[in-house]
């Protein structure tokens, strides 16, 4: 089953403070190499109490590597399920495009939806395979012209 994200689906923009100790942490966590093992063990201290051990999978602990990395340099996060379906205002925002336009692509069968109601929803994997190969034909078209004004010698 589909997990519909929410409108106010929660998007962390780290403080200057937040960021620097982002940058701290993601140095020490990089420092310890994780491999190719299924779990890693963490230790949780809080004020005044034992510390309690825990597992958790090697993959969340990269996962949160790469969240601290991100917050480390300032930038907004949001966690987002693959499997999540978006409103096609949500699909647009993360394309940086109009609703309207995403609309145009979902009618032309760009991308993939499902209809629930009189709503269209879009599979978050998706819409991102789609940008992946929109992304990829932009630099396609970027290098023929690079190479272009190079033969032309307009001088990029």
């Amino acid at each position: 089953m589909a997990t519909l994200i929410p409108e106010n689906f929660e998007t962390v923009a780290p403080t200057e403070a937040e960021a620097l100790l982002a940058r701290e942490s993601s140095r020490l966590l990089a420092a310890h190499k994780i491999g190719t093992r299924s779990s890693v063990r963490i230790q949780l201290l809080d004020d005044g109490e034992e510390a309690e051990s825990l597992a958790v999978p090697a993959s969340a602990l990269r996962l949160f590597l790469h969240l601290l990395t991100e917050m480390s340099q300032g930038n907004a996060v949001t966690l987002i399920p693959t499997h999540a379906e978006l409103t096609t205002q949500q699909a647009a925002d993360l394309l940086n495009v109009s609703r309207p336009y995403v609309v145009k692509l979902l009618d032309e069968g760009k991308i993939p939806s499902r209809t629930v109601g009189k709503y269209r929803r879009v599979r978050f994997d998706d819409l991102m395979a789609y940008k992946r190969k929109d992304d990829e034909a932009r630099a396609n078209v970027l290098d023929q012209l690079t190479a272009e004004g190079q033969e032309l010698g307009i001088g990029y």
